[in-house]
């Protein structure tokens, strides 16, 4: 248990927890933005191919309404909404992460000269060539 709550201490100190927490809030933030894209903007002119129903109406009646019961229908409609959604969502995640996972190569690549090296780590990268030359100057001596 001790060991459970070491690394839970461990994974909220580090940032971790707030990293994901922002990125829930973002995420959550964007799914809507992405469904009223889909509503209001993609979806709408498919209704022009449906008679003028909107898409998310579209449903299966399997039995009508009557006074001691609710329609009972199939709404195939809003599964193809929730579809749109889902693939604008999933589509935009994987560009976002293939960008990220492309600038995170170029920046471990040693060999690449584009990304400009910090000042503080191109000043240790001096100071440790120059040890190594001194101690070979020591080694003669």
């Amino acid at each position: 248990m001790k060991k459970l709550y070491q690394e839970f201490k461990d994974f909220a100190l580090k940032g971790n927890m707030m990293d994901m927490a922002i990125g829930i809030i973002i995420g959550t933030a964007f799914n809507r933005v992405v469904s009223i894209i889909v509503k209001k903007i993609i979806l709408p002119p498919f209704s022009l191919l449906t008679d003028e129903v909107a898409l998310a109406d579209k449903k299966i009646i399997l039995r009508d309404a009557t006074d001691k019961a609710d329609e009972l229908a199939i709404g195939y409609g809003e599964l193809i909404e929730a579809l749109v959604d889902f693939f604008i969502i999933a589509l935009t995640i994987f560009v976002i992460i293939k960008a990220m996972n492309k600038f995170r190569r170029k920046a471990d690549n040693p060999e690449d000269k584009e990304v400009e090296t910090p000042k503080d780590i191109e000043i240790l990268s001096n100071i440790e060539k120059l040890l190594v030359e001194q101690n070979k100057y020591l080694k003669k001596v």
